[in-house]
């Protein structure tokens, strides 16, 4: 099969340190960009995508944010769905019950209350920096200009982690999509939103899902790896992942996604 687009996440997976691609992965892609599109896919914000375009070589390309609530090419927006301030507003009120530290994201701004250990790793991997103020002060903020969230992070311990996702699924199964970023992050999005359809909208007259080539390592991939034509999981993938997946590479530390390209485009 010859693929017409290689879609890639970002963390844990293109990355080989918390925020950086490697020489050889840049290598890899350099050779490749010719004759096929590659994509960015990630949770992240565009600014936090867009870096890593440019050491790669590959701005002219579009890239899919925040899970495919938001897909940008250059400046301009291919696509946008927003969490509604209203539900934005409910999920806050049920976080300052729960002690639970919001981050709230729209397009390029990140705001948060507090500069906790979480965050401070948010800012090392993404090469980004939040607006510290208070949830509320966005919210009020938010609805002044008509906008909504691309992204909700929860940040808490474990253990309240694991009962807030319960309250979750009770009061907002209907209209929200979230995925457990690691022991301590939860990351809402609204719903009907995947990495997949943000690959479906960038598909081109003629071209199908079979025609996509996609790497992956957390639960948010899944469906992205089942949903395309190869879908390939790195060797630091969860079990889950790797499950799902049609092939296994290295991990991300030992540039897995290069190391496939190399190996099994053959180009």
């Amino acid at each position: 099969m010859k693929y017409k687009l290689l879609c890639a996440d970002l963390d844990g997976t293109l990355l080989s340190s918390k925020s950086d691609v490697s020489n050889v992965t840049v290598s890899e892609i350099s050779k490749i960009k010719d004759s096929l599109k590659v994509i960015l896919v990630s949770a992240r914000m565009p600014k936090a995508i867009t870096y890593l375009q440019e050491r790669l070589g590959i701005t002219h390309m579009p890239i899919i944010c925040y899970n495919g609530a938001l897909v940008m090419h250059g400046d301009c927006q291919i696509y946008s769905a927003e969490i509604p301030i209203q539900l934005v507003e409910s999920i806050h009120q049920l976080a300052e019950e729960n002690s639970i530290q919001l981050g709230l994201f729209n397009t390029n701004e990140w705001y948060t209350s507090e500069h906790t250990n979480s965050i401070k790793n948010e800012i090392t991997c993404t090469r980004t920096t939040p607006v510290f103020r208070s949830s509320q002060n966005t919210i009020e903020d938010w609805k002044i200009r008509n906008i909504g969230a691309h992204k909700i992070m929860l940040m808490a311990k474990k253990n309240v982690r694991d009962s807030f996702t319960q309250t979750l699924q009770e009061k907002f199964d209907t209209r929200l999509v979230w995925y457990r970023s690691n022991d301590r992050l939860i990351e809402l999005a609204p719903k009907g939103t995947s990495k997949l359809r943000g690959i479906e909208l960038l598909l081109e007259k003629g071209e199908t899902l079979k025609e996509v080539i996609a790497f992956g390592d957390n639960y948010n991939d899944i469906e992205m790896l089942k949903g395309v034509g190869c879908g390939v999981a790195v060797g630091n993938a969860a079990s889950q992942v790797k499950a799902i997946a049609d092939r296994i590479t290295l991990s991300n530390t030992e540039n897995g996604v290069a190391h496939f390209i190399k190996h099994y485009l053959g180009i």
